[in-house]
């Protein structure tokens, strides 16, 4: 699959091109896309909430709900959950690349309230 660096602007692919897809998908609330509305993730719902182990297991939840609906080429193998500071969540995910059985790790994908 081949898309645009939303950075530069040129043409990625492969494993650049599934990180951004990856961040994309996490870093966008369901619901902000008007023809796609069930596209992105639940974890803004997350933010400020109070920090146990129902938060975690819904973070996780949501990372893997959001990634196998929209990102076939990847599996997720870990998820942390590196900081949660007020106003953000800071993740990092293990997995493989699924077209070449690569193991992947992608680190500091940032869940902010700004984003929404």
């Amino acid at each position: 699959m081949q898309g645009m660096d939303i950075q530069t602007g040129k043409a990625i692919s492969g494993i650049a091109h599934l990180k951004q897809s990856i961040t994309n998908i996490l870093t966008t609330p369901k619901g902000s896309r008007i023809m796609r509305r069930e596209y992105g993730s639940n974890l803004f719902n997350r933010i400020d909430n109070p920090i146990n182990g129902e938060l975690i297991a819904n973070i996780y939840s949501d990372i893997v709900e959001a990634i196998f609906n929209f990102e076939p080429r990847f599996e997720v193998s870990s998820i942390s959950v590196d900081s949660i500071l007020p106003g953000a969540i800071i993740l990092s995910l293990e997995g493989k690349y699924l077209p070449t059985n690569e193991s992947l790790k992608i680190e500091n994908i940032t869940i902010t309230k700004g984003q929404q």
